[in-house]
């Protein structure tokens, strides 16, 4: 399908009973949180390690495919100002590539601060800290999702 700058017109062609998934891309890690058919609860699902762009997608696909996902929303790893750097070009350049392999709809969420929430949670969930090294990409995912989520929830009561 295509790369949604715009997360309004993401969210505007969605079919319904449809998950998500949400991606938290890291230099080694990618981190996968799912949603509910409803678009109301993200869930982190898992992390895998990072190879090589076709495996990383392919494996990326496979789960998307297992779990009948609807569209993909990945984070967007803005500077504290909100400009973009490197690692939100690299995260443009993977969803370009990504999209040349599936007719899924990408978007994007600004992930400030994600990891940061995920961290946050897992420690007031008193988590050790070799778990916590286990799951935060995939927590950070799911923050991302849940926020991604948030905003759909309020195009759809707007446009009611």
């Amino acid at each position: 399908m295509a790369v949604f700058d715009s997360f309004e017109d993401f969210a505007s062609i969605l079919p319904s009973g449809r998950a998500l998934a949400g991606l938290d891309l890291g230099e080694k890690t990618i981190g996968i949180a799912v949603s509910d058919r409803m678009l109301s609860v993200a869930s982190p699902l898992q992390t895998i390690r990072r190879s090589k762009f076709q495996p990383d997608a392919l494996e990326l696909l496979k789960i998307a495919a297992a779990r009948e996902i609807a569209g993909l929303v990945l984070g967007l790893p803005r500077n504290m100002d909100g400009s973009e750097g490197a690692r939100c070009q690299s995260t443009r350049a993977f969803a370009r590539n990504l999209s040349n392999l599936t007719d899924l709809p990408i978007s994007f969420w600004d992930e400030r601060l994600s990891t940061v929430a995920a961290e946050r949670a897992l420690l007031e969930a008193d988590t050790s800290r070799r778990k916590r090294a286990e799951v935060i990409d995939h927590v950070a995912a799911g923050v991302i999702l849940q926020g991604a989520l948030d905003r759909i929830a309020v195009i759809r009561r707007k446009n009611i």
